[in-house]
């Protein structure tokens, strides 16, 4: 039986930190694939999308606020209608401004422009590449997924990302089942060397635990894997990542507007349990130093080495 997570925290509590840093947008559940290991379910069969309304709203806040960085995701955030508009507002202001991508999207035709877009605008771009070998890539993405992923890579690279300290390019490795990523430092020198003979090169590699949420949640449930997984995830538990979880530092806005302190508990439906609960009632009421909703999924994030 795993212990409650709560029981990590002082008093059962966890705490956010004096500043908030980051906002970040989970502006759409549309998106061109339906990876298994996705916490929010996104898929091509998804229709949800901010408003320009919402898009407007968070832009104000973000500048009233103060916040350093805007983290815009997904879904696929480029198929949002509200894409272009949000990094073409938050990139003059925004000290850091990173676009999660699955990178297959850029091979549709309606996206061949983006890639230039992103190096107008000097985004920083966090790319999904679950692994260096093909199967277990496409077991995760589906079908033609990973060659897909190297041509975008490559595209990347070929216009100075990886290379020119203004144009970021850090890869994202998720493991596939119920296992923890392996060591962080050995994951990225096999990606650099693997990558290097496609002439790709980029900053840095995040290993992240899949968490326990969303599709990948369902999955665990439906294999009989649940209780094993999340043994493993206690079993990992670093205490040193506790102080670093990105709740303690962020604040994410789904594509409705609802607050929550990251995007795992939004695909939990837990939101903010202090303050404003919508993006317009923080505008009124600021943003303040709040307890965090947490549930055992927070595990994901204090595997091993974490997932922030």
């Amino acid at each position: 039986m795993v212990a409650p997570f709560s029981s990590h925290c002082e008093n059962g509590a966890l705490l956010s930190c004096d500043t908030i840093e980051t906002l970040q947008l989970n502006i759409t559940r549309r998106c061109n694939l339906a990876c298994k290991h996705c916490h929010v379910e996104c898929s091509p069969g998804r229709t949800e999308d901010m408003s320009r309304a919402t898009a407007q709203q968070c832009v104000q806040l973000f500048k009233q606020e103060g916040f350093s960085t805007c983290d815009i995701t997904g879904g696929a955030p480029e198929m949002s209608s509200q894409f272009r508009y949000l990094v073409e507002q938050l990139s003059p202001v925004a000290q850091t401004l990173i676009v999660r991508t699955n990178l297959v999207i850029h091979t549709l035709p309606h996206y061949a422009s983006y890639l230039s877009f992103f190096k107008e605008h000097e985004v920083q771009v966090v790319a999904s590449l679950p692994a260096c070998d093909a199967l277990r890539a496409e077991r995760q993405r589906g079908q033609g997924s990973y060659d897909a992923s190297l041509r975008v890579l490559q595209a990347l690279c070929a216009i100075g990302y990886g290379s020119n300290p203004r144009l970021q390019l850090h890869v994202v490795h998720n493991p596939n089942g119920a296992v923890l990523p392996g060591n962080q430092q050995e994951l990225e020198h096999e990606y650099r060397q693997f990558l290097a003979q496609y002439n790709i090169v980029f900053n840095n590699l995040y290993a992240l635990a899949n968490n326990p949420s969303g599709r990948f949640l369902a999955w665990l449930k439906r294999s009989g894997n649940y209780e094993r997984y999340m043994t493993r995830l206690e079993m990992a538990y670093n205490a040193c990542a506790l102080p670093q979880v990105m709740c303690r530092s962020m604040l994410s806005v789904n594509y409705d507007g609802r607050l929550f302190d990251c995007d795992f508990n939004l695909a939990h439906n837990l939101g903010v349990c202090d303050g404003a609960q919508m993006v317009d009632e923080a505008l009124e009421q600021g943003i303040h130093k709040r307890r965090i909703s947490i549930g055992d999924h927070c595990y994901g994030c204090t595997a091993g080495a974490g997932s922030s």
